[in-house]
């Protein structure tokens, strides 16, 4: 049985005093904390402040982003041993606005899952189409593109990690792929794992991530394959990341 989880992106927003409210809001959660693991990724700068906030709470908390080397001359970059020292947990790697503002191809993004793994981080690795893809049908070529640039990495590179399946048609525009859509690239996601290393994928978290809200998470979490959410926007909302968090408990208690 996998335990849901929900990691709420907080992308580049929240200043000092805001973020310390936020997070505080998210652990006064009333939840079974016990049927849902819960993360969240502020803005390096406010990671510190964010870690004070939960520290103590069954909330974990990550990077957006980190550079492939561990250091080096890479001015404006974060390194996988620092976000360590910070106490993250997790890091988010591939994430679509990675790939399209800063032009990450699959083998960068391959090349920060592993340096995830080096610094014993918990990768989130982000994968999905875009709109032109799927209308064009190559929705599923070109997640098993992203995949297969990991799954090449080592002989079991999913163990420890977690998978976020995000059609960037759906982010930030307030559509959503339907339970039926998010099922069937989760399974397609869950059967690349499993061909190569079955034990791994029955227990690889596969999150969805898309507009989520709590308008629809109800919906969403009780598909076969869908472990939680990546949460954008709705995470900067404490009552809206909260309604989640719930779905995806009482989605963890049916399991």
């Amino acid at each position: 049985m996998r335990r849901p989880l929900v990691v709420g992106n907080w992308k580049m927003n929240g200043r000092l005093g805001e973020a310390e409210e936020l997070a505080r809001a998210i652990t006064s959660a009333e939840i079974d904390w016990d049927r849902v693991g819960v993360g969240v990724c502020p803005p390096f700068p406010l990671i510190e402040r964010v870690a004070g906030a939960v520290s103590g709470s069954p909330v974990a908390w990550g990077g957006q982003n980190l550079h492939a080397e561990d250091s080096g001359a890479f001015t404006g970059e974060v390194h996988g041993p620092l976000l360590r020292d910070l106490g993250c947990t997790y890091v988010i790697v591939g994430h679509s606005e990675r790939r399209g503002y800063f032009a990450e191809t699959n083998e960068d993004v391959a090349a920060k899952f592993e340096a995830a793994h080096r610094n014993d981080l918990v990768p989130i690795l982000c994968v999905g189409e875009t709109e032109e893809e799927r209308d064009a049908g190559r929705a599923e070529p070109v997640v098993r593109a992203q995949m297969e640039a990991v799954l090449d990495l080592a002989e079991d590179p999913f163990a420890g990690a977690v998978v976020a399946y995000e059609p960037v048609w759906a982010i930030g525009t307030g559509r959503t792929a339907t339970p039926e859509q998010a099922q069937e690239m989760h399974a397609l996601i869950r059967s690349l794992v499993g061909d190569r290393q079955p034990q791994t994928a029955q227990t690889l978290p596969l999150l969805y991530g898309g507009s989520v809200k709590s308008a629809n998470a109800a919906e969403l979490m009780p598909q076969a394959d869908v472990d939680g959410a990546l949460v954008g926007g709705a995470c900067l909302k404490a009552d809206e990341f909260q309604a989640i968090l719930k779905a995806a408990a009482q989605a963890g208690a049916g399991a």
